[in-house]
Parts: C-alpha cells; structure tokens; sequence
C-alpha cells in the first residue's frame, strides 16, 4: 500500500529582521514527507534546520511558499488551530530536554495526555507502556536531576511519544550527549519507529548518527543540496 504524504513544502522562505537588514534563513525549499519515515535533516549550524523544524510542526510560519499537512495548506492557519493539531498529531524533542524539574519522569510523561483530557486509568496505562518500550520502567518516579543525560532524552522521547503522534520533530536531540549514549538514543528512535510506526524527522549535523537514518537531506545555507530518496544533488 502506498504511503500518504504527511507533509508537502512547496517553495517555502523564512525571512527574519536582524536590526536594519534581514537574515534569510530559508531560500525556497520544496519536499514532501511520507506517513512512517525516518527522516534526518543534516547541515552546520546556521543552515536553517532548527527553521524547517519549527515550520513543519507548526511553531513558526513561512514568509512565502506554501505548507500542506495532509494535503490541507496551513501555511498561515491561526495559532489556535496550530495548537490543536499540534496537540493531537504532532511530538517534539528538544535538545535540552525541556523536562520540568519539580515533576519525576512519569509526570513529565504524562503532561500531553492530561493536556487530551484523558482519564487517569488511560494516562497510566499509556504512560506505563511508552516507560517501558523506552527502558526506564525502574526509574518512573526519579525527578530530572536524579536521571543521567542518556535518561532524561528518553524521558523527553517517551513525553513526545506517549500519545501516539502522527510525526515527531526532533531538534539535535543527541547535540548534549556523548557519542555512544547518542547512537543508544537514535537506535531507541529506529525501533519506536518500526513500534509504532511513528514518522520521524529529526536534525543533527553528526554523521555518524546520520547514517543510522533510512533518508538523509542536507540543508545548505537555507537551500536543500541533497535528497537520498531522489539521490539529487545540486
């Protein structure tokens, strides 16, 4: 069965005002993201990964071109709309974990699924399940100043996971973490992906965690120079 498109850009450009001059961060990107893909977005700091990021999971909004979800164009959709798509179809890892230090790691799960109205049998049995495919069951009720680096990622991981997400963005997520706890985290990603069938977006500008990815593009100065679903390179 053919996969469907989840996301489409057409022709996308982010400007940003830097004083009296502009900062074009984007320069025309066009690609399509298909339901159950594992995507990473490759490119030296400054290329416009964090940029693309925010525009397909609905943070930020282009200056010109077009973005679809679905096949619906929500290019310039309002920000209370964004934020319920985002809520019921979108996840996101951050590369500083963003985890709240008062609450333990069970709680930092849970917060999407009160934010959906669950009932709380449903959160904890939702919550219990994601802890576990993550390999942090004996660690559920540790707050985030007692979890190593390598655990509060999966922490973060199991948060963006826990109510089943049509995609999840993830921005430099191995960026404070050593290499082998890194290559644990993306080898975690490859195998929820396989779970849950989850599609996966994630940037890094670390090779070899890259070539652990099924599709790879390169991100130049705004302007996407290589695709390996359609080996172009420009």
């Amino acid at each position: 069965m053919q996969r469907k498109f989840l996301i489409e850009l057409r022709n996308v450009k982010k400007v940003y005002p830097l004083g009296k001059t502009e900062v074009m961060a984007l320069k025309g990107v066009d690609f399509t993201i298909k339901e159950g893909e594992f995507v990473a977005v490759v490119g030296p700091s400054g290329s416009g990964k964090t940029t693309l990021l925010n525009i397909m999971g609905l943070l930020d909004h282009p200056t010109e071109g077009n973005m679809f979800f679905e096949e619906r164009d929500v290019t310039n959709i309002k920000d209370t709309l964004a934020t319920k798509i985002r809520r019921k179809r979108i996840g996101f890892i951050f590369q500083t974990f963003n985890l709240i230090p008062v609450l333990n790691a069970s709680e930092n799960v849970e917060i999407p699924l009160i934010m959906k109205r669950l009932s709380r049998k449903e959160r904890r049995e939702k919550i219990e399940r994601i802890m576990d495919e993550v390999g942090l069951s004996d660690v559920i009720n540790h707050k985030p100043d007692e979890l190593s680096g390598g655990e509060r990622q999966r922490v973060a991981i199991a948060r963006a996971l826990v109510s089943h997400p049509d995609i999840v963005f993830a921005d430099e997520p191995t960026a404070n973490l050593d290499t082998e706890t890194g290559f644990q985290i993306i080898a975690l990603m490859q195998k929820l992906n396989k779970i849950e069938g989850v599609t996966l977006v994630f940037s890094t500008h670390d090779e070899r965690i890259v070539k652990m990815a099924k599709r790879k593009i390169i991100l130049t100065d705004g302007k996407i120079t290589y695709d390996s679903e359609n080996s172009t390179e420009k």
